[in-house]
């Protein structure tokens, strides 16, 4: 249980601080800042997914059960919407990604699957390899990695890389459209991550 509420609390402030987010470069740089500080705060315990596509790619790894998988995604996607609601009521308004103006939906996937399958090597690299056990700086790369992403492909795409960031809040928003987008890009872009992990370290069981 302690993982579950784990995941929803560090899924909740990062969907919470996109929600806030003032427009870039500073709203990237905030959303990355939180992420680290929540990374190192469930890291320990949960293994500080807040991110289906990211359980997805544990699972494939072999650092999440089975059984953990659907109630990890349970807890992302409530926390995404139940940090969306509180939005609302804060600010007033809705949000949710969508693909930017003129964008296609094959651009925009397509920025989905390579920056969340930057993300989830990142994770894999700094957080489950062996070569990196201990390491204090797995937090740091997993917030640039997705400040980065946001910065650069936020105005194409949207910048989920995220399914719960992608379902919660557009729910919310009644924004239904785009929202396959951010389900198969970042499961995509996650799996795809999993495949060249498992090749850079064929060494490890």
């Amino acid at each position: 249980m302690r993982s579950y509420v784990t995941e929803f609390v560090g899924t909740f402030f990062l969907v919470f601080t996109i929600g806030l987010a003032p427009a870039e470069p500073v709203g990237a740089l905030a959303i990355g800042a939180v992420l680290t500080a929540m990374v190192y705060m469930g890291g320990p315990i949960s293994g500080a997914h807040y991110n289906p596509a990211v359980s997805l790619a544990m699972l494939l790894r072999g650092k999440l059960a089975v059984r953990d998988l659907i109630p990890y995604w349970i807890s992302q996607l409530g926390a995404a919407i139940a940090a969306a609601a509180v939005v609302r009521v804060v600010a007033d308004r809705t949000f949710g990604p969508m693909p930017g103006p003129g964008v296609g939906a094959l651009s925009a996937i397509l920025v989905e699957i390579l920056f969340t399958f930057a993300l989830v090597l990142v994770i894999l690299n700094v957080a489950t390899s062996r070569a990196a056990a201990g390491n204090s700086y797995f937090g740091v790369a997993i917030g640039l990695t997705v400040a980065g992403a946001a910065l650069v492909g936020g105005k194409i795409s949207g910048g989920a890389f995220n399914p719960a960031v992608g379902i919660g809040p557009n729910l919310l928003a009644n924004q239904l459209g785009s929202m396959w987008i951010y389900v198969i890009g970042p499961a995509v872009g996650a799996i795809a991550a999993t495949v060249v992990y498992k090749v850079q370290h064929a060494g490890e069981a």
